[in-house]
């Protein structure tokens, strides 16, 4: 099973809609096991960040007010992957997991940035 990301918004009627993910777009965001393994995992959680750890224990939901405090951990992240590639366990060779992380990482970022050009767009990993 994996970890997806989205871009949704919320109706007039309340009812959260998820949007399609454009061509040339990946929603994957990791193995299920990442929400603990890396997303939740203490180098992650020691960094400050607090929508990564959430997914320890749930999805994530990140309300369209919110997505520009998402960016910037998604950024802080970026910033750090060499230590959480580091802080993680590779499940393969550490090229492959840091190849990995980035990658899944992109895909939120590229949702992240998807929400903002959608009026009330919100992130949503699941």
């Amino acid at each position: 099973m994996s970890l997806s990301v989205d871009v949704f918004v919320v109706s007039a009627d309340g009812e959260m809609q998820v949007l399609d993910v454009p061509e040339g777009c990946s929603d994957l965001a990791g193995f299920e096991s990442w929400r603990t393994r890396v997303w939740g995992s203490q180098v992650v959680c020691s960094l400050g960040a607090r929508f990564f750890p959430i997914l320890a224990d749930a999805d994530l939901r990140v309300e369209a007010s919110e997505v520009p405090a998402f960016v910037r951990e998604c950024a802080l992240l970026r910033d750090h992957l060499e230590d959480i590639v580091i802080g993680t366990d590779p499940v393969r060779t550490v090229e492959e997991h840091r190849h990995g992380i980035s990658g899944r990482l992109a895909n939120i970022e590229d949702a992240a940035r998807r929400a903002e050009r959608v009026d009330g767009g919100g992130v949503l990993i699941w």
